[in-house]
């Protein structure tokens, strides 16, 4: 607990971690009566001639919630361990945690949850999940490092970012699963009854006014509550360590990490637009239009989620909560040490081939060569990555067409063109997990590296 006073923080969090728990037994109650007037309960397990419904668990679980609030005012320091996380526990998750685990883990977890999905989007598992990750984040307020992360007012905006894109995802989620379960019993989906038209005026005018003043009360509580984010006054001789770009931007700046500025920062953000511009193009698929499925457009809806979830919104966690001084990786209960020294040996394709497998100097021309015999020379020796490159973006398309019945079927569908354009796209978006890959796990910087012209990939 580096630079801080136990006590102190734990006064400072008591009134914030009390407020919460009884915020928490509120919304289980709540949830509680909900199920039960409505009708809605389900029958968990039968005792004696009593029946336990989920109205009964969320119950217990507000009395537990409500029962935990005077734990958090208290701001005893032995009292507060009662609702921490174990230090134990702390230790291994931040012994454990590297950006290998963490993007590795995160796929492992999209594949389960796509899986599984109709398990997950029950609503009483969902609801379980998100007393779980609520409650994880209460216990884990008394650490000291996670909370001053956490309450960064930059990063309050974050978390709620976090837990509003768990749920819209859910709520799709569960709207393609129950239009799919309709699909399969004939019926049409539940957009299509839902056609009852109103008013723009007043009916919607009204609904829209109240939520913007319901809006702006809540950004004036905000406003008043959270500190503004304001920093020192900027100075040419001082950097901010760490320096980072605006959350939205943080995707980008872990993306420089891998590459070149002229890659990460150009190309592949152009790219993301123009295979969003090319979805009307590319897609030959009617169905799933207007509604929520996922069996109609399972290969797009996985290619999306990859690409937004893993591809966008985990590099935002990371850059985020993860990523400290030095652009460090540090664990979420870990001290931000300015002073963390990482010893990495990068080095590029180029050498592992030329210098470690094949035990000589890479090529180079001589001193005084002409500049054709020194592009040659390049080529040369980069010309490993230039063919694992060049086979990677123009034989796999081929291979895959060979080797998978689904993208035989895409290939007849959209023609040569279309396909060779969408399976590019795909290869490149699926480059950027690769190279992380590599660079955590062999150290590996460049696949083709031309330093004489700044031209690194």
């Amino acid at each position: 607990m580096h630079g801080h006073n136990e006590a102190e923080f734990l006064k400072e969090v008591a009134g914030f971690l009390g407020v919460y728990y009884l915020a928490l037994a509120a919304m289980n109650m709540t949830a509680a009566l909900y199920v039960w007037k409505s009708g809605k309960a389900l029958r968990i397990v039968k005792l004696g001639g009593t029946a336990a419904t989920t109205a009964h668990l969320w119950l217990l679980l507000g009395l537990v919630f409500l029962l935990m609030a005077p734990l958090g005012f208290s701001g005893d320091a032995a009292t507060m361990r009662l609702v921490s996380v174990p230090e134990s526990f702390r230790e291994i998750i931040n012994v454990a945690m590297g950006p290998m685990v963490y993007t590795v883990g995160s796929v492992v977890g999209l594949v389960v949850l796509f899986v599984l999905r109709r398990f997950f989007v029950k609503p009483t598992v969902a609801w379980i999940g998100l007393n779980a990750s609520l409650l994880l984040m209460g216990l884990s307020m008394t650490d000291p490092d996670f909370a001053d992360i956490v309450r960064k007012a930059d990063n309050v905006p974050i978390v709620g970012l976090i837990f509003m894109l768990g749920f819209f995802t859910w709520l799709g989620a569960y709207r393609a699963i129950e239009n799919d379960d309709r699909a399969k019993r004939g019926l049409p989906p539940v957009e299509a009854e839902q056609r009852e038209k109103v008013l723009v005026w007043p009916d919607l005018v009204y609904i829209e006014l109240i939520c913007m003043v319901f809006l702006t009360a809540f950004l004036l509580v905000w406003a008043i509550v959270l500190k503004a984010p304001l920093e020192e006054p900027a100075s040419a001789v001082k950097t901010p360590n760490p320096s980072k770009a605006p959350w939205y931007f943080l995707g980008l700046q872990e993306m420089l990490v891998y590459y070149d500025p002229w890659m990460a920062g150009v190309v592949l953000p152009s790219l993301i637009i123009v295979g969003l511009a090319a979805i009307p193009y590319l897609d030959f698929n009617k169905k799933g239009n207007g509604y929520y499925t996922i069996d109609e457009r399972k290969f797009a809806y996985v290619m999306f989620q990859f690409g937004f979830l893993l591809l966008w919104v985990t590099l935002i966690v990371m850059g985020t909560f993860l990523r400290g001084p030095n652009w460090n990786f540090f664990g979420p209960y870990e001290t931000w040490d300015p002073h963390k020294v990482e010893a990495l040996n990068n080095v590029d394709l180029s050498e592992f081939f030329w210098i470690r497998w094949l035990h000589m100097p890479r090529p180079k021309a001589p001193d005084g060569a002409g500049i054709l015999r020194t592009l040659a020379m390049i080529v040369y020796r980069e010309s490993p990555g230039i063919v694992l490159l060049v086979g990677y973006l123009a034989i796999v398309p081929h291979a895959l067409v060979l080797g998978s019945r689904f993208f035989r079927d895409l290939f007849a569908r959209m023609g040569f063109l279309r396909y060779m354009v969408l399976a590019n796209l795909l290869l490149m978006m699926m480059l950027l997990p690769i190279k992380m890959i590599c660079r955590w796990g062999f150290n590996l910087k460049y696949f083709v590296a031309i330093p004489e012209y700044m031209l690194n990939f």
